[in-house]
């Protein structure tokens, strides 16, 4: 059962529209800024998604620290959203604040490797398991680099995603399943630049029937999965599913990339680590360098040896792998010092629990009040769906979606001082959150699910 047939739609507008009220009322200095920025950017905010916050306009930020942040008006916040996972680290964790102050003094890029590279990708390789590994500012670009080297190692032209996976801008990703089974653009594929069918086959998560369908085909290069789906809401692998996707890639000769940028909360070395999964490439990005801009891929000994053959070292600055930037001195001293001293095997010990205690509060919220949606929970994050079970596959939890409802939750949770992921229903813990802030949102959930259905 879904929350569309349980939930009095004009009790939902009626709340809402106070909601939006109270809002505009408690945050003025926001709303001056957010007028102010009309003039220089396109509506008033400096990224597009930003739009997408729940309340008439988003709030301005003054200051954050640790769990916590406060706004231009005043108010302090929990931030259960930490930068859909940039942040997961904590706002500004004092050992890569003070690496990177260190680091600044020292300079901040000059196209040559530093010590901080070395530690930060043996590290990297303790973690996650692939001997090689590169630096670069974005899990985007790390994701481009990773399927261009498969292409061109494999001399295959397509690569497979899950259902509704997220892999940050890449192009070749914003496919889905169409009417026909085949690969088509998904809603909101801005400025496309080729036909996704050209470059992309397209399987639902836990389907190894599927998945197996479309590698026969002998045109797949690689595989590029999340561990786990967590952008259309958090989708768990099925026992043995992972066990099967290797079996059939090393069947066909495809690559397989595990993208960890958001499953790094199921444990230090993300779901791949966590699960002794073993993938050709791994890629990363966002937290690892505690809100510096820094992101890695990382392959076994055997694709390194299949690179150094195909490319010639006088092509090693071409070919649409690298940037300037990449691998900068600022960007690896912050790596270093958030894996080794901030996101540690002992942050992810405490930080583990605080998600289960949110789920557990949640659910119990739930039952009480006998509304059918659950809580699905990977590691130290965790989300709520407006279903009764567990979604099998992205396309279950999209279908589920209710925009209007969850835009109301956010907006109430906000208007508590609770900061949720804009896009969905996702709390993070960080190494700062602690037992009461989790606790706080509880309270805060239950007095909404109240409003909603008491």
């Amino acid at each position: 059962m879904t929350a569309h047939r349980t939930l009095d739609r004009a009790r939902l507008g009626r709340l809402m529209a106070s909601e939006l009220a109270a809002f505009e009322q408690a945050n003025p200095r926001s709303r001056v800024l957010y007028q102010q920025a009309q003039g220089s950017m396109l509506d008033g905010v400096p990224m597009n998604w930003m739009v997408k916050w729940a309340g008439a306009f988003p709030l301005f930020v003054e200051s954050a620290s640790g769990a916590h942040f406060r706004d231009v008006d005043g108010h302090d916040y929990l931030d259960l959203c930490l930068g859909d996972t940039g942040a997961m680290a904590g706002h500004g964790p004092s050992a890569t604040v003070e690496a990177v102050t260190a680091q600044l003094r020292r300079g901040i890029t000059h196209m040559l490797p530093t010590e901080d590279a070395i530690v930060a990708a043996d590290e990297l390789r303790r973690r996650f398991g692939p001997r090689f590994w590169q630096f670069t500012l974005t899990a985007t670009d790390a994701n481009r680099f990773t399927i261009r080297l498969a292409r061109h190692i494999t001399g295959r032209p397509k690569i497979v995603v899950h259902n509704h996976c997220y892999h940050g801008s890449v192009d070749e990703t914003f496919a889905v399943i169409g009417a026909d089974g085949e690969a088509v653009s998904r809603r909101g594929n801005i400025g496309r630049p080729v036909d996704l069918g050209a470059t992309t086959r397209v399987v639902e998560i836990n389907d190894l029937d599927g998945l197996g369908r479309e590698l026969a085909h002998g045109d797949v290069a690689a595989c590029l999965f999340e561990p786990a789906l967590t952008n259309v809401g958090i989708v768990l692998p099925e026992p043995g599913y992972h066990e099967g996707v290797r079996e059939l890639t090393r069947r066909y000769g495809t690559l397989l990339v595990n993208d960890e940028t958001h499953t790094i909360c199921a444990g230090p070395g993300g779901y791949t680590g966590a699960h002794g999964l073993r993938p050709d490439f791994v890629t990363i990005g966002k937290t690892i360098g505690g809100g510096i801009p820094a992101a890695a891929y990382g392959f076994t000994e055997e694709v390194g040896d299949r690179i150094r053959r195909a490319i010639d070292r006088e092509d090693s600055d071409v070919g649409g792998i690298g940037g300037t930037l990449a691998g900068n001195a600022l960007s690896l001293a912050a790596v270093r010092a958030t894996l080794t001293e901030v996101l540690t095997d002992e942050a992810f010990a405490r930080m583990v629990p605080l998600a289960e205690r949110f789920e557990a509060g949640v659910n119990e919220v739930l039952r009480a009040r006998d509304v059918p949606w659950h809580v699905t929970r990977l590691g130290a994050r965790a989300e709520y769906h407006f279903i009764s079970r567990p979604a099998r596959n992205g396309t279950e939890l999209h279908d589920a979606a209710d925009p209007e409802l969850e835009r109301f939750l956010h907006l109430w949770a906000m208007n508590r001082g609770v900061l949720m992921t804009p896009f969905h229903n996702m709390a993070l813990m960080s190494p700062a959150t602690t037992a009461a802030d989790v606790d706080r949102h509880t309270a805060v959930f239950a007095e909404a699910v109240e409003a909603l259905f008491g």
